[in-house]
């Protein structure tokens, strides 16, 4: 179910919230932070290794805003290369990390190994298509492309007024001055109990957790746990099969 935290300038992260999320979503992890100058950015596939980085970095550069990521893939390869967060078509200026499954024009095709939060920071989203982040329209109309999932920009870039942004924001978790996209970074959550089989029961779409789910589709939202697409746009379903238990996943 991927976690994404986003901590305003002059919060110190909760680093026992972010060992939990990375329990949970074990396919690579990053990191941004905003200096004066720049944006900071480290990613591993070792939990350890890049929340010590962090952890640093963030206490060398406490005022501005900072995200930390930690994924759990549904689309793409799992590799370092699809590690959040992402450069906003390849801008060090603007990055971009997201929770949640993305609308199809961003999933991969087959054989393609970018997740789809990568393919949409680094093509679709680059070319703004729904105009300024700064305006009510864009960002609501971002917002509804995004549909549950929720996405974190970071930027430096003079172009926008802000250099940090929340998008669907209302659908996460304010905790502690620090913000969460669910709460798979609590010591009791569902996600770290499941561990590693969490996906059998997490929604990816909504995050919804059903622990006696036995067809393929999300009982709340109706994401198909196969193709992660929405029903009746389930690329698997030819209609002549009823639906079937997950049996696996197909690698964000």
């Amino acid at each position: 179910m991927c976690l994404l935290t986003f901590l305003p300038g002059g919060v110190a992260p909760d680093l026992g919230a972010l060992r939990n999320g990375a329990r949970a979503n074990r396919d690579g992890h990053g990191f941004a932070v905003v200096t004066e100058s720049a944006i900071l950015v480290g990613r591993s596939m070792d939990a350890g290794v890049v929340l010590d980085n962090f952890a640093a970095v963030r206490a060398r550069h406490p005022r501005g805003p900072a995200l930390f990521h930690s994924r759990y893939g549904t689309h793409g390869a799992v590799s370092i290369d699809n590690c959040h967060p992402f450069r906003l078509g390849g801008d060090r200026r603007t990055v971009v990390a997201h929770n949640g499954v993305l609308p199809r024009r961003v999933q991969p095709a087959p054989y393609n190994p970018r997740s789809d939060t990568r393919i949409a920071a680094e093509t679709y989203l680059a070319r703004m298509p729904f105009g300024s982040f700064d305006t009510p329209r864009g960002r609501r109309d971002l917002e509804a492309w995004l549909g549950a999932s929720k996405m974190v920009v970071l930027t430096i870039d003079p172009a926008f007024e802000q250099n940090a942004y929340v998008f669907n924001e209302s659908a996460g978790i304010w905790d502690d001055r620090i913000w969460y996209s669910n709460r798979g970074y609590r010591s009791d959550s569902s996600a770290a109990l499941l561990g590693s089989r969490a996906w059998l029961y997490v929604c990816e779409a909504c995050d919804e957790v059903d622990f006696s789910r036995r067809g393929r589709y999300c009982s709340r939202c109706g994401w198909c746990f196969h193709c992660a697409n929405h029903f009746p746009h389930c690329d698997c379903d030819t209609g002549l099969n009823p639906p079937v238990p997950a049996l696996g996943r197909s690698g964000r």
